[in-house]
């Protein structure tokens, strides 16, 4: 949400935090920089947004959408500047060492809720680095499985693929077993089946056979008796009088 101005700015005045900026002396974009937190539960995920004024969240509105899909709570709304492109560019083929903020302190006792599934929370106290530690284990853990689950699908795909022309089904079957992989491959299908039947109605009634294709859709319908076929849609059309 970075916005970058390749034009040359005009000059003018912009009072942020009491201290007035002259942008044509600066050559800086004012901006603010919003600091989410998602749920520790489930993600605890940190997302950091700069966002220069006047291009960012849209009046009264301060949110986000995490990857993982929830809204994440605002932390807090700092101001910050845009650097130009070609500052930004020589910034970025130096080092940069991050800034420590004043109150952070890494040998800090912390207690938080240890969560084992559907079992009772339980509650321990650890350093802020062990803490740190553990959480960043835990996202490298969470790629690498979504990496594996990745790779198992691609492999369950060339099975499906060769199994049918493979000599060697055996070693395919023990392959598949070894991952967890279940050999079911899914087709989608479309049939037709005739029907034919007699429809009664009274003239004085009012009835007539303009009104045998809805009368028709209604009665019928199509299901399956074997647990392997799943009828997803029925469409009764062509219906016509004998």
């Amino acid at each position: 949400m970075c916005y970058e101005s390749h034009k040359k700015a005009p000059e003018t005045l912009v009072n942020v935090s009491g201290q007035v900026y002259n942008t044509r002396m600066t050559n800086e974009l004012v901006s603010s920089k919003y600091t989410f937190a998602c749920d520790p539960d489930e993600c605890d995920c940190l997302i950091e947004v700069t966002s220069s004024d006047g291009f960012g969240f849209p009046s009264g509105v301060v949110e986000i959408t995490c990857p993982c899909g929830r809204k994440p709570t605002l932390l807090s709304v700092q101001n910050a500047t845009i650097q130009p492109t070609n500052e930004r560019n020589t910034m970025e083929t130096e080092t940069q060492t991050p800034t420590v903020p004043e109150s952070y302190n890494a040998n800090l006792l912390v207690t938080y809720k240890v969560i084992r599934g559907y079992a009772d929370a339980e509650y321990a106290t650890d350093k802020v680095a062990s803490i740190e530690w553990s959480l960043h284990n835990g996202r490298e853990s969470q790629k690498r499985v979504s990496q594996l689950l990745g790779n198992v699908e691609a492999v369950k795909e060339i099975i499906l693929e060769a199994y049918a022309d493979s000599s060697d089904q055996e070693t395919l079957q023990a392959i598949a077993e070894a991952l967890g992989i279940e050999l079911i491959n899914e087709v989608q299908f479309t049939a037709s089946i005739e029907v034919s039947g007699t429809y009664s109605y009274n003239i004085l009634d009012g009835e007539s056979l303009d009104d045998l294709e809805e009368l028709v859709s209604e009665s019928l319908y199509a299901d399956s008796n074997n647990g392997n076929i799943c009828i997803d849609d029925t469409e009764v059309c062509n219906v016509r009088e004998s």
